[in-house]
C-alpha cells in the first residue's frame, strides 16, 4: 500500500509538471489552426499521461474490438461512443488509443480547471450545464449533428458519472437518442478501469485495464430507450465476463 501511495504521489507531479508546457502548446497550436491539429497535441499529453500511469504506477492496458471501430481513413463513419466509467483512467486513455478526433461530453465545470480545463476549451468538444437540462440537450443535440458530419466520434458515458468496481449506475438515453437523431450508430464500450484506479480515489493499483470495444449497433428507426437497453445489456454482460471477481455474491 505504502508503495503505491509513493508511486500514485508521483504519477501526480508528474502529471502536474507536463500538463504546463504541453498546456502551452495547445493555445499557441490554436491561435494559427483549429481542428485535428489542435486535438492531437492535446490528446499526445493524455497519451503521456496514460503512459505514465503505466511506467510510474504499473496500469496496463488490453483491448480487444478494435477491429469493430472504422478505420483511421475512413473519416466519413461516424460512431457514437457509449462507455462504461469507472474511473479517470478511461477519459486520459481512450483519445490516447483511438485514430479518430473524439468529441466528449463533459460538464462545463471542467473547463475551469487551470491549464487542462484551458486545453479542453481549444478542443472542439460538448460542454454543457448539467443544471439546465433542455438547453444542455439542445446543444449535444446542435453540436453533435455538426461533428458526426465531419465524421468526428462523440462519446459519451450514459451512467453519467464514475461507479464503482461491481456497480453499475442508471442508463440514461441521451447517447441514443442523438443516435437516432443523427442516424448515427452506436458502440458498446466495457472498460474495468477501477481494478486500478477506484473511482473518488488517486491511489494507482498495478494492474491491468481491459477494454472490449462491441461491434457497432444501427440506430436508424430505432426508439432510444430500447436502444440503450441493448446497449446496456451489452455493457453489463461485458463488464461480468472481464472481471467476475467484482460481481460476485458476497454471500
Amino acid at each position: 500500500m505504502l508503495l503505491s501511495a509513493l508511486r500514485s504521489a508521483l504519477f501526480l507531479v508528474y502529471l502536474i509538471v507536463t500538463v504546463v508546457p504541453w498546456t502551452m502548446a495547445v493555445l499557441l497550436v490554436s491561435l494559427f489552426t483549429r481542428g485535428d491539429a489542435v486535438y492531437w497535441t492535446a490528446a499526445s499529453w493524455l497519451r503521456a499521461a496514460t503512459y505514465g500511469a503505466r511506467w510510474i504506477c504499473g496500469v496496463r492496458w488490453r483491448v480487444q474490438g478494435m477491429e469493430n471501430l472504422p478505420t483511421a481513413q475512413d473519416r466519413r463513419n461516424a460512431v457514437i461512443l457509449l462507455s462504461k466509467h469507472q474511473s479517470a483512467w478511461e477519459t486520459f486513455a481512450y483519445p490516447a488509443l483511438m485514430s479518430h478526433p473524439m468529441a466528449y461530453v463533459f460538464k462545463r465545470e471542467l473547463l475551469y480547471i487551470p491549464f487542462f480545463g484551458w486545453s479542453m476549451a481549444r478542443m472542439d468538444m460538448i460542454h454543457i450545464d448539467r443544471g439546465r437540462r433542455s438547453e444542455a440537450w439542445a446543444k449535444v443535440l446542435a453540436q453533435g449533428k455538426r461533428l458526426a458530419g465531419l465524421g468526428n466520434w462523440v462519446i459519451m458515458f450514459p451512467e453519467g458519472t464514475r461507479v464503482a468496481r461491481g456497480s453499475q449506475g442508471e442508463y440514461k438515453s441521451g447517447g441514443t437518442r442523438l443516435a437516432v437523431a443523427t442516424g448515427t450508430p452506436v458502440v458498446p464500450i466495457a472498460v474495468t478501469s477501477a481494478r486500478c484506479w477506484p473511482r473518488r480515489s488517486f491511489l494507482l493499483r498495478p494492474g491491468v485495464v481491459d477494454i472490449s470495444i462491441g461491434a457497432p449497433i444501427p440506430s436508424q428507426g430505432r426508439e432510444p430507450t430500447a436502444l440503450m437497453r441493448e446497449v446496456e445489456a451489452w455493457i453489463e454482460t461485458e463488464m461480468r465476463r472481464l472481471d467476475p471477481l467484482a460481481y460476485q455474491d458476497p454471500a
